[in-house]
């Protein structure tokens, strides 16, 4: 009985901490997006914008996934670290398909049809890297 109250007690603060890790992540890109948008897509262009902001939001990624993953003492286990990143892709790809949708007055297919291919898979492949990262960060704290 008591390890099922401490394995229910992990995945609750398992689940917190992925909400934790979307929204710092999704604050810091929602900050880097105005500021791409008034600063960089004039100065460069669209696509350099966007594809420069990716490296950028991939180390916020690994710093938010590090930082939260020590202080809320997520358990070290791959399925953990998983469940933590599942949970912070979940949210993010709500927020960009209902949010981010709405606030642009889109529908999803206007959505796909007008992204640029190149900075879209950029933006797809942060996103899985974004989903790996807690388990990635983990890992690499198991293996030192």
């Amino acid at each position: 009985m008591a390890e099922h109250r401490s394995r229910t007690f992990d995945a609750l603060r398992i689940v917190r901490a992925g909400v934790l890790y979307f929204a710092l992540v999704f604050a810091a890109g929602f900050v880097l997006g105005v500021l791409r948008v008034i600063f960089l897509v004039p100065a460069v262009g669209a696509r350099a914008a966007e594809l420069s902001e990716t490296p950028l939001m991939i180390v916020i990624a690994y710093l938010a996934a590090r930082v939260l993953t020590r202080r809320m003492q997520i358990p070290s286990r791959m399925a953990d670290r998983a469940l933590m990143g599942a949970c912070a892709l979940v949210l993010m790809l709500a927020a960009e398909f209902g949010l981010v949708l709405w606030l642009r007055g889109m529908d999803l297919a206007s959505y796909f049809a007008t992204r640029d291919p190149v900075t879209a898979a950029a933006y797809y492949i942060a996103l899985l890297i974004f989903a790996a990262m807690p388990p990635l960060v983990g890992r690499a704290k198991n293996e030192l």
